[in-house]
C-alpha cells in the first residue's frame, strides 16, 4: 500500500496551534487544502480496505472549524484531522474512528461512544443474563494484543438503575460506552505500513462487532427485530 500520510500534515498543525486565529489560517489556506485533499485521499484508502471485509455505509471526516459557541477554549481551529466510519445499519453495529494528531496525540478507536438509550438498556441487559461470551472475546490474546482486554470510556459510578452492584458483570454493566483505543506515535502514523496496521487491527475488532450486532438486533429471546 503506497498511500500514506504526509510528515506536512503534523508540521501545519504544529504551526496553526501557535497561530490559531482567522487571519494566519486564511494566509496558510491554500497549504490546508492542499494537505485535506491528500488525508481524505487516505481516509478513502482505508474506505475501500474496509469495505473488503466489512460494510460501511459512510465516511464522514470531521472540519477543522471548532464549534466555540459553549466553550472556553475560543479557537477557532481544531489541531487535528478525525474521521469516522459508519457500519451499515440496521443489520451492522459499531463503528471506526481515526484521528491523526502530532506529538504522538494520534489514535485510532472502535465500538460505540453513544449508544441510544434503548441500545445501552440491551446491551446491560444481555451482559446482566449471561457475560460469558463478551468475557472471551476480550480475553482472545489476538484480540487484546492490539486493543487490550476492558473498555475504555464513561461509567457510572456505581450501578445504572434497574440493576444490582453487586452483580459479577457489573464492571460491564456500569459502562455508558463501549470504546477501544490503540495510541500511535507520530512516527507510525507516517510508516508506509501504517495503512496496513489500521486495517489488521479494524480487522481483530470484528468478533466483538458481530457478537453486539447480534445482541443489537435481537430481543433477550434471540427473537430479531429487524426485517
Amino acid at each position: 500500500m503506497s498511500l500514506a500520510f504526509s510528515k506536512n500534515v503534523f508540521s501545519f498543525f504544529k504551526k496553526l496551534k501557535k497561530n490559531n486565529n482567522r487571519d494566519w489560517f486564511n494566509e496558510h489556506k491554500p497549504e490546508f487544502k492542499a494537505i485535506e485533499k491528500q488525508v481524505k485521499d487516505v481516509y478513502n484508502s482505508i474506505l475501500e480496505n474496509l469495505n473488503t471485509h466489512d460494510d460501511i455505509d459512510k465516511l464522514k471526516i470531521f472540519r477543522i472549524y471548532r464549534d466555540v459557541r459553549f466553550s472556553k477554549n475560543k479557537s477557532p481551529y481544531k489541531t487535528h484531522f478525525g474521521g469516522s466510519f459508519h457500519r451499515t445499519k440496521p443489520r451492522l453495529r459499531g463503528g471506526y474512528y481515526l484521528h491523526i494528531q502530532p506529538n504522538n496525540e494520534s489514535f485510532i478507536a472502535t465500538g460505540f461512544w453513544e449508544p441510544a438509550k434503548v441500545d445501552l438498556l440491551r446491551i446491560r441487559k444481555e451482559f446482566e443474563m449471561d457475560d460469558s461470551e463478551i468475557r472471551d472475546i476480550l480475553s482472545n490474546k489476538k484480540f487484546n494484543s492490539i486493543w487490550g482486554d476492558s473498555f475504555v470510556g464513561d461509567e457510572v459510578k456505581s450501578a445504572p438503575r434497574g440493576f444490582t452492584k453487586d452483580h459479577k458483570a457489573i464492571d460491564l454493566i456500569k459502562k455508558k460506552q463501549y470504546i477501544f483505543t490503540k495510541k500511535y506515535t507520530d512516527k507510525e502514523i507516517l510508516d508506509a505500513n501504517f495503512l496496513n496496521e489500521v486495517d489488521e487491527a479494524f480487522k481483530a475488532i470484528r468478533p466483538f462487532f458481530d457478537y453486539m450486532s447480534d445482541v443489537l438486533t435481537t430481543d433477550l429471546n434471540g427473537v430479531s427485530m429487524i426485517d
